[in-house]
């Protein structure tokens, strides 16, 4: 049948409006096909969430943090201060038991053999003056003592008995002699506090006491330099270094140095007097730097004058020997750390302050007498194969091996020594005094005493007997004072047993 409605009637009729439409929540949504796809009828679609936040018209965006509470940082050091407490020396420790009856070093202690092993104390009046010159170095063993002290082994015995012979107290044949050694040996063999104890009885002896506590500050090139003119080669001269052998020189000998008058003359010197000292003469050159090389060679000259210039006969007094003491003596046997103007290496050789030492191995040196102890350093030692050959030569000499033998040392083919360095080992220096002394370990009895002194301080809580000491010694590596140190700054104490406490009798 026919419908009553036509195309053209259907298609005039109105779309229905969103207002007519059924809501979201009355349109029935499809939930048993858990995969249909099919969109929701008339759902919004959904927005997506946005991380930006739309400003407002001329409204800036404020930035919130959380506010850092501020703590309190300590005060950084002062400068130098570090330096200062890295270097500093401290001889005494009030906790360490003090040692009835140690004898002091003296002039009659330091020659006599009975006393062979046994630690003695360094004299208090000495102390000040072994500061000065920089005897003491951080990393030995003096803060664990009550006192510091110094055993006498064969070695420090020998030494003694040569104090007393350039001092004319023994044989007055060998009063003014001169006795040049190169101190060499092995790791913790005492090389270092064999100077200390030459410096004590240097100034026991009321000797002219010289060091140079560190070779290295010389050639580091840490201090000033400066060419000199007219020098070929050329030569440099380091004032400030110079400036502070004479601090030095000045505070460890103020008594024997205000005590003796000029007796030469030195020109281009002001307000140097006839009457002035040799103290005076000495505070010339650290008072003014640049002056400082030219009142050394002054003092040097005073030093080893044996009689005064014409016309100042009056005030002159004859003068005590030397005693110069070099530490690190490696240092000194390549090329420093200075540049020339060519930016070449300068060697050490070159700079005249370090000539000046060594050329004392050489000929007559000291006129008044006196004694010239360079030590070697292991710790701190530059490789030097021209040195190691030179003292190889001279070790061999003093074994009697003669300079032409096939069992000479001899530098290795293109090994391309330093002939500066070994110029100073050469036979012709040997004639003149030049020796060489290895230190080694201390023997059973010497370590036994030293190994005692540990227990009479306290720092030891063990029987000192035959056994224990040559274990002890053993494990040294055959008496290496700087081992044995080492074992017996150990404190061992046992620990403490419970006490049994009586059982009371039951009634």
């Amino acid at each position: 049948m026919a419908s009553a409605w036509c195309w053209s009637c259907l298609s005039r009729l109105r779309p229905t409006t969103r207002a007519f439409a059924p809501t979201p929540a009355a349109t029935p949504r499809i939930t048993s096909a858990p995969f249909h796809s099919t969109a929701v009828q008339y759902a919004n679609p959904v927005k997506k969430k946005s991380t930006l936040v739309a400003n407002k018209y001329r409204q800036g965006q404020i930035l919130k943090r959380k506010k850092k509470t501020k703590t309190e940082r300590a005060r950084p050091p002062a400068v130098g201060e570090r330096k200062a407490l890295r270097k500093r020396i401290v001889l005494s420790n009030p906790n360490a038991l003090e040692i009835e009856g140690m004898k002091d070093l003296s002039p009659e202690t330091m020659v006599d053999a009975r006393l062979r092993g046994t630690v003695v104390g360094l004299p208090v009046a000495t102390l000040d003056r072994l500061r000065a010159v920089q005897a003491f170095k951080p990393k030995q063993g003096w803060p664990i003592f009550r006192r510091p002290g110094t055993v006498l082994r064969r070695d420090t015995l020998e030494m003694g008995r040569l104090f007393e012979k350039i001092s004319g107290d023994g044989d007055a044949l060998e009063k003014g002699k001169v006795v040049k050694k190169i101190i060499t040996g092995s790791k913790g063999s005492g090389k270092t506090v064999h100077l200390l104890q030459a410096m004590t009885m240097g100034f026991l002896k009321n000797w002219i006491v010289i060091t140079v506590p560190d070779a290295r500050d010389l050639v580091c090139g840490d201090t000033a330099y400066s060419p000199i003119e007219g020098s070929k080669p050329t030569q440099y001269d380091q004032p400030n270094a110079v400036s502070a052998l004479l601090t030095r020189t000045v505070e460890a000998n103020r008594e024997v140095l205000s005590s003796l008058k000029v007796s030469q003359k030195h020109a281009g010197l002001p307000g140097l007097k006839p009457t002035s000292t040799l103290e005076d003469l000495a505070k010339l050159g650290f008072q003014d730097a640049a002056l400082s090389w030219k009142v050394f060679q002054a003092l040097w000259a005073e030093f080893n004058a044996t009689a005064a210039a014409p016309g100042m006969e009056k005030n002159f007094e004859a003068r005590p020997p030397m005693l110069v003491a070099v530490d690190g003596l490696a240092h000194w046997m390549t090329e420093s750390a200075y540049k020339a103007s060519d930016f070449t290496p300068v060697h050490a050789h070159d700079l005249i302050f370090v000539q000046h030492f060594l050329s004392l191995l050489k000929g007559q040196s000291l006129k008044n007498g006196g004694m010239l102890l360079y030590a070697t350093s292991t710790s701190n030692n530059p490789s030097s194969y021209s040195l190691e050959v030179g003292l190889n030569q001279l070790a061999a000499r003093q074994a009697g091996i003669a300079p032409d033998s096939e069992e000479y040392p001899q530098p290795e083919n293109y090994s391309k020594p330093d002939s500066r360095v070994l110029d100073i080992f050469k036979p012709d220096t040997a004639k003149d005094g030049l020796e060489l002394q290895t230190l080694g370990g201390l023997t059973r009895d010497e370590a036994r005493g030293f190994l005692e002194y540990f227990a009479q301080s306290g720092l030891l809580r063990e029987s000192v007997n035959e056994e224990w000491v040559g274990e002890k010694w053993t494990l040294s590596g055959g008496g290496i004072i700087g081992e044995l140190e080492k074992l017996g700054r150990h404190v061992r104490t046992a620990a403490p047993q419970p006490v049994a406490q009586p059982v009371a009798a039951a009634n």
